[in-house]
């Protein structure tokens, strides 16, 4: 906002036109870049800079979009579903940038401060670690502190229970599941926080590719849970630092 006051007194002082105001004016909200309108805005009105879903796009694209991203905002940007050729091309360009191969997950630093809160992300088993560590990451990226707790599922309920203390430590927890989905449900029902499921597509024939643990997270009947897409490791995360955030 301080750069649009100033701008609009170089427009009163006549030290630049309305029109070229106008062109700077919405500059400040996006970037028509042909085949992307770039939110250059999202981290003031949202609070974190707008994440790139690679797929669809070349790497090309992916960079240019990366660098009008950066140069809005002085937070943490992420690209989502990246492959090796796509951070490449990134880190070609920006050679800070990290790389998280099991979530696919790119993350160009920048500054958000000490982190804050805590956030409890929960995966059933290792196999549904690459949706739970983008979960985590984009929490971290988000300024949120957040802690792994890894291979708890509903088949060796003891390794829950043994972590007790740290689920009813945390302001929030995101469960990620996948076969028949049931861990949400079991840890909503001994943490009096804020649960956010994911399924995954990680199971057998029956699973459907997830649908069977959508479809059983949705019906949980312990309360407090609330379901993001298949896989979806990322909304997760944004959801979660925005629950924690605002506990303060």
């Amino acid at each position: 906002m301080d750069h649009m006051l100033a701008l609009l007194q170089k427009v009163e002082a006549g030290e630049i036109s309305a029109p070229d105001a106008e062109r700077e004016l919405r500059a400040l909200y996006y970037r028509d870049m042909e085949y992307a309108l770039v939110d250059t805005h999202r981290r003031r009105r949202k609070g974190f800079a707008e994440a790139i879903y690679c797929p669809g796009k070349t790497a090309e694209q992916v960079v240019a979009i990366a660098r009008e991203l950066r140069g809005a905002s002085d937070g943490n940007v992420l690209a989502t579903r990246a492959d090796g050729e796509i951070f490449a091309a990134v880190r070609a360009a920006m050679p800070d940038a990290v790389y998280y191969p099991h979530s696919r997950l790119i993350l160009l630093p920048g500054e958000v401060g000490s982190e804050r809160g805590q956030i409890l992300v929960v995966s059933a088993g290792t196999a549904d670690w690459p949706v739970a560590e983008e979960a985590l990451v984009t929490a971290r990226a988000m300024g949120s502190r957040a802690t792994p707790l890894a291979d708890v599922g509903v088949a060796g309920l003891h390794r829950l229970l043994a972590h007790i203390d740290l689920l009813r430590a945390a302001r929030v927890v995101v469960v990620v599941a996948g076969m028949d989905g049931a861990l949400p449900s079991v840890v909503a029902g001994l943490v009096p926080r804020p649960v956010i499921a994911v399924p995954t597509s990680v199971g057998y024939g029956a699973n459907f590719h997830g649908l069977a643990p959508l479809l059983a997270m949705l019906n949980s009947c312990a309360t407090g849970v609330t379901v993001v897409n298949i896989d979806n490791g990322f909304g997760a995360g944004y959801a979660a630092s925005l629950i924690n955030m605002g506990a303060e």
